[in-house]
C-alpha cells in the first residue's frame, strides 16, 4: 500500500468544517501512487493492436514479423489468449462491454482490440504492435449523428392526456435539442498492472469501483472472486469513464496468467476515445404547453440516444422531467439508434445532464414566448410533491435556490430584451437554469478500529477518485468518535477490505455515513467493554455506568476529563485494538420508495458577446446548491467549481467527431478535442444551502458531484440567447451559430 495520508488540522466539530485534503501532501509531493506508477521486478509491457475498420470481420492476422522483433515475449490473438467468459446480465457485476475481447472475428467499431503484444519494454511492445498485419473484410458502417429510432419508442412515464392538453394550450413551444458525443478525457490514462502467483490475481487498476471490478474480472477469468484482489490507491479522475471494467484489464490479467510475470498495460489517449466509453449523442424533442399565465398544462419529452452494437446502455434523458415541474399531463419516451462506435458509458450526471439541457432550454424558450421572467416561470410551476411517483420529497428547496441565486447574481437588474445589456463595449447576456440530481445509497460496509497508538483506523473497500473521500471519511469518523481528525487513518482502495460503495452517482458519501456511524458506535461499545478487563482502571465499574466522550472512557458520574484516553484503556487491557463493523443498506433502485430523494440547485451565468470580433466569453457564474448537509465545504466547493467548468466545456467546446470514411474518432487527442481550461473559467460563486436530509442518513448528507454539472449548459445557452438573439439547440455553441446574430 502507499504511504497513508497525513492528518489534517485537529477539529472537534469535524463535519461541516473546511478541511484541507488529508491526501494533498502525498499528491503534490509525488508520493501518491497512481496505477501506472506501480512497478515490479521482471515486469512486462503490453500494447493492444486495434482494428482499423469500423465494421466487418478479420480475414487474417500476420504476427511473424512482429514476433521476430527484439524483446517480444508473445503476441496474443483469439487463438492464443485463453478462455474468457461473459458476465451474466442478471448478476456477477456491472460491465458496459459484455463481449470479452477476441471473442469472435467480428469488428463492431474502429479501435476494437484484435491482438495483444507483450514485450520487455513499452517501446519494444509498441514497435511490434505496429508490425502486426491485420487484413479485414470490411462491411458498411454508420457513425452518423442523425438519430432515427430503430424501434417503437418506449414510454418511460405518462400521466393525463399530454397530446390533447398540448393542442389546446394557449402558449406552446416544440423544439429539438441535440447533444454530441463527449469523451471523459481524464487526466490519468486508463491503466492496468496485473500479477498472478499461480492461483491468485492482483490487479492495480484505474477504477471507480474496486469491488465490482473484482467480481467482473473473476467472472470473466473463470476463477473464484476470492482469488482476485483489486487495488486503486489513487485515481486521477474518472467522471464515470472508470466506473466499470474495460477490455484492456482482462487482457493484462490473461497475459500475466500465461507468462507468470507482472504485465503493465497503459492505454494511449487515442485508445480512450475508441474503446473506453463516452457520453452518447442525444436527440431530444421537448413540447411544452402552458396557459397565458404561465402554468404548465402539458410536458412531452421524447429522446433518443446512440449506442454500440451489442450494447444495452441507456441514457435516461427523461430522468428529471417527471418531477421537476408541476403539470397534470406528461409523457416521456425513450428510443435508441445503433452506431459503429465504441460502447458508451456513464459520464458525470448520466441522463440528467443532457436531459436538463433540453428541458431547461425549453423552459427558457417558454418564458420568452410568455414574456415572463425565467425565474418567475419556474417558481410558478413548483410542484408540492413528486408527481411522477405521487410521493412527497424528502427535502426540496429549489425555490430557495432560485431566490438566493437571483439575489446574489443581481437578477433584478436584468432587462429582458435581447442585446439590451452592455458593459465595456460588450453585449451582456444573463441566463439561468435549475437543476436536480438523485440522492440515494449504495450498500456499504466499514470497519472502525481504535488502536493502542492513539489512532483510529477507518477501512472500507471504496476509493477516492479525487473528490476527497479520504478526507470526508476522516471527518465523519472524527465527528462520531469525538476525536481530532489528526487521529484518523483512512484505508480504502482495496477490494480485500469490507465491501464499500462505488464512486459514482454522487452516492459514496451518503452511503458511507450509516456504515461509519454503526461501526464507530460498535467500536466504542467494545472499547467500554475492554475498559472493564482485569487490571483496567475501570475493572469493577458496571458497563452501564461508563461512557465515552472526546476520546476518553469515563464514569458517567464524573467529568470526562477524569477518564482515560482510549489508548490508555487499551494498554491497561493489554489489547492492541478494538474494532467495530457497520453496514449501510442500499436505496438505489428501490422500486417502492415512500419519499423522493433528490438534490436541487440553480445556476446563473453572465456572458459577454463582442460581435465585431465574434468573441464570446463567460464573465461570471453563481451556483446555489441544496445538497443536504455539507461534510466539507472546501472540497464540496471544489466539486461544484470543477463541474461548472465541465459545463462550460459541454456548452462551448466538447464534441467527439468521427470520420465518415473510416469510422475513426478524428479528434482523439487533447490538442483537437477542445475542453475548457483555466483561461476559459470565470469567477465562480458557490453557495450551499443548509437543509440536512436526515431521511437518507443521520447526518443529512447527500451527494454533490453530479448536480454541479446539471443545468450549466442550458444556463449558458440561455445567456447566449439573451445576448445575441441566437437560440442554440445543437451543442456545442459555435461561432458560426453566433454570426447569425443581428445584435450589433
Amino acid at each position: 500500500m502507499s504511504p497513508e495520508p497525513a492528518a489534517a488540522s485537529p477539529s472537534r466539530t469535524a463535519v461541516g468544517r473546511e478541511t484541507v485534503r488529508v491526501d494533498g501532501p502525498l499528491k503534490v509531493s509525488g508520493a501518491a501512487r497512481y496505477t501506472a506508477d506501480f512497478h515490479f521486478p521482471d515486469m512486462l509491457y503490453a500494447v493492444p493492436v486495434c482494428a482499423t475498420i469500423a465494421s466487418g470481420t478479420i480475414a487474417a492476422i500476420d504476427t511473424k514479423a512482429a514476433e521476430a522483433m527484439p524483446g517480444v515475449r508473445k503476441i496474443y490473438t483469439r487463438d492464443t489468449i485463453g478462455k474468457f467468459y461473459r458476465v451474466p446480465a442478471s448478476g456477477g457485476g456491472i460491465i458496459d462491454e459484455r463481449r470479452p475481447p477476441f471473442e469472435d472475428d467480428t469488428i463492431r467499431y474502429y479501435g476494437q482490440y484484435v491482438a495483444l503484444v507483450v514485450a520487455d519494454t513499452f517501446e519494444q511492445a509498441i514497435a511490434a504492435a505496429h508490425r502486426v498485419k491485420t487484413s479485414y473484410r470490411a462491411a458498411a458502417f454508420d457513425v452518423s449523428t442523425a438519430l432515427s429510432p430503430e424501434e417503437t419508442p418506449k414510454v418511460k412515464s405518462r400521466r393525463g392526456d399530454p397530446n390533447a392538453a398540448f393542442d389546446a394550450a394557449a402558449v406552446k413551444i416544440d423544439h429539438v435539442y441535440n447533444t454530441p458525443i463527449e469523451t471523459h478525457s481524464s487526466i490519468e490514462l486508463h491503466a492496468s498492472v496485473a500479477t498472478f502467483d499461480g492461483s491468485h490475481f492482483t490487479l492495480y487498476e484505474t477504477t471507480q469501483a474496486v469491488g465490482n471490478f473484482r467480481d467482473v474480472l473473476a467472472q470473466m477469468l473463470g476463477v473464484p472472486k476470492e482469488n482476485v484482489r483489486v487495488v486503486t490507491e489513487y485515481l486521477g479522475t474518472g467522471f464515470g469513464g472508470k466506473l466499470w471494467p474495460w477490455p484492456q484489464s482482462l487482457l493484462a490479467a490473461a497475459a500475466a496468467r500465461d507468462l507468470r510475470k507482472p504485465v503493465k498495460l497503459v492505454m494511449t489517449r487515442q485508445m480512450t476515445f475508441e474503446s473506453a466509453g463516452h457520453r452518447p449523442h442525444t436527440r431530444q424533442r421537448v413540447r411544452l404547453g402552458a396557459t397565458a399565465e404561465g402554468k404548465l398544462v402539458s410536458l412531452r419529452h421524447d429522446y433518443a440516444y446512440s449506442r454500440a452494437p451489442l450494447s444495452s446502455y441507456a441514457e435516461n434523458c427523461g430522468e428529471s422531467s417527471g418531477f421537476m415541474y408541476s403539470t397534470p399531463n406528461l409523457s416521456v419516451s425513450e428510443a435508441f439508434a445503433t452506431r459503429n462506435v465504441g460502447v458508451p458509458t456513464s459520464m458525470r450526471g448520466p441522463g440528467a445532464v443532457p436531459g436538463l439541457y433540453a428541458l431547461e432550454s425549453a423552459i427558457d424558450e417558454l418564458a420568452v414566448a410568455l414574456k415572463m421572467d425565467p425565474v418567475a416561470l419556474r417558481l410558478h410551476n413548483e410542484p408540492a410533491i413528486d408527481e411522477s411517483k405521487n410521493i412527497p420529497f424528502s427535502s426540496r428547496h429549489l425555490k430557495e435556490c432560485l431566490a438566493t441565486g437571483a439575489e446574489t447574481f443581481g437578477w433584478s437588474r436584468r432587462t429582458p430584451a435581447v442585446g439590451s445589456m452592455r458593459e465595456n463595449g460588450a453585449v451582456l447576456g444573463w441566463g439561468m437554469a435549475a437543476c436536480t440530481w438523485m440522492a440515494a445509497r449504495w450498500e456499504a460496509q466499514v470497519s472502525v478500529m481504535f488502536n493502542d497508538d492513539g489512532t483510529l483506523r477507518v477501512a472500507s473497500g471504496t476509493q477516492d477518485i479525487g473528490t476527497g473521500t479520504y478526507t470526508v471519511l476522516a471527518q465523519m469518523a472524527a465527528e462520531l468518535a469525538g476525536v481530532d481528525v489528526g487521529k484518523i487513518k483512512v484505508v480504502i482502495g482495496d477490494s480485500s477490505l469490507p465491501p464499500g460503495p462505488i464512486s459514482g452517482g454522487s452516492m459514496a458519501t451518503a452511503s458511507l455515513v450509516p456504515a461509519v456511524a454503526q461501526a464507530t458506535r460498535e467500536a466504542i461499545r467494545n472499547l467500554i467493554a475492554a475498559a472493564r478487563e482485569s487490571d483496567s482502571h475501570f475493572a469493577n465499574v458496571p458497563v452501564d455506568r461508563l461512557a465515552f466522550h472526546e476520546g476518553r472512557v469515563h464514569r458517567k458520574d464524573q467529568p470526562p476529563g477524569e477518564g482515560r484516553q482510549f489508548e490508555e484503556v487499551l494498554a491497561s487491557a493489554r489489547l492492541g485494538h478494538v474494532e467495530g463493523r457497520g453496514k449501510s443498506e442500499g436505496t438505489f433502485r428501490n422500486k417502492n420508495p415512500t419519499v423522493s430523494t433528490h438534490s436541487f440547485g440553480a445556476h446563473f451565468v453572465e456572458v459577454a458577446w463582442q460581435p465585431e470580433i465574434a468573441r464570446l466569453r463567460i464573465n461570471r457564474t453563481v451556483s446555489v446548491i441544496d445538497g443536504g448537509r455539507i461534510v466539507n465545504p472546501l472540497t464540496a466547493r471544489n466539486q461544484i467549481e470543477g463541474a461548472v467548468t465541465m459545463g462550460i466545456g459541454m456548452a462551448l467546446f466538447e464534441e467527439t467527431h468521427y470520420d465518415h470514411r473510416h469510422g475513426m474518432p478524428i479528434n482523439s487527442n487533447l490538442a483537437d478535442y477542445i475542453m475548457a481550461t483555466h483561461a476559459d473559467t470565470p469567477p465562480m460563486e458557490v453557495i450551499f444551502l443548509d437543509y440536512p436530509d436526515t431521511h437518507l442518513n443521520e447526518m443529512g448528507v447527500r451527494g454533490i458531484g453530479e448536480i454541479g454539472l446539471a443545468g450549466v449548459a442550458a444556463a449558458i445557452t440561455n445567456a447566449v440567447y439573451h445576448a445575441t438573439g441566437v437560440r442554440v439547440r445543437d451543442l456545442p455553441v459555435k461561432i458560426e451559430d453566433l454570426l447569425a446574430s443581428s445584435v450589433a
